[in-house]
């Protein structure tokens, strides 16, 4: 009879378990597909906040993003005296707006830029390595994560370090990342990005 029992309990028990499904994470797309895609996007915003430390000087900002086409504008608030600043450029221009609202063009702006950072900016680059790919066209050290997203980056000079990513419209991409070049380093959160 306890023999009985215990059986009738045991199977009880047996079908009250749940078989769990195992969790597969979906394949990642290979990084020959996703950096051609992410090299060609052109449109993009993201907001964030970038510190910046060049030897003993440095500074934090509010970062604000829109890359339409070659056209990037970046505005940055909160370092550089009391307002921030706003570049725009597209490759081959650059201007500057100042928080006390002068317009500085090309050159000029290229000085005053690395003049209040403390380095010169690779502006044309950085619309690249922000989305975690190279330049296309300039040659580059790639190293990827298990995901095949870039975790390290040397190209023309600087090393770019990823350490977080965000889904993003089923696309991974940075929301922190590391520049470092020469005793500078820049670090960026991003905190949101629309595509």
């Amino acid at each position: 009879m306890l023999r009985k029992v215990l059986c009738a309990a045991v199977v009880v028990m047996l079908a009250s378990c749940r078989t769990v499904p195992p969790v597969h994470e979906a394949p990642a797309t290979a990084w020959e597909v996703r950096r051609p895609q992410l090299q060609a996007r052109d449109k993009f915003e993201l907001k964030g906040r970038v510190a910046v430390a060049t030897g003993s000087e440095g500074f934090n900002a509010r970062l604000r993003w829109t890359q339409d086409g070659k056209q990037t504008r970046m505005s940055l608030d909160g370092p550089l005296g009391t307002g921030g600043v706003q570049v725009t450029s597209d490759g081959s221009t650059v201007s500057i707006v100042n928080s006390r609202g002068e317009r500085l063009e090309n050159d000029a702006a290229r000085a005053e830029l690395a003049n209040r950072l403390g380095f010169d900016p690779p502006l044309d680059s950085l619309r690249y390595w922000i989305q975690g790919v190279p330049e296309p066209g300039h040659p580059a050290q790639e190293s990827l994560d298990s995901q095949q997203r870039l975790a390290t980056l040397q190209q023309d000079g600087w090393q770019i370090q990823y350490t977080d990513y965000m889904s993003v419209g089923g696309e991974w991409l940075p929301s922190k990342l590391t520049l470092q070049r020469q005793g500078v380093r820049l670090r960026v959160v991003v905190d949101g990005w629309n595509s």
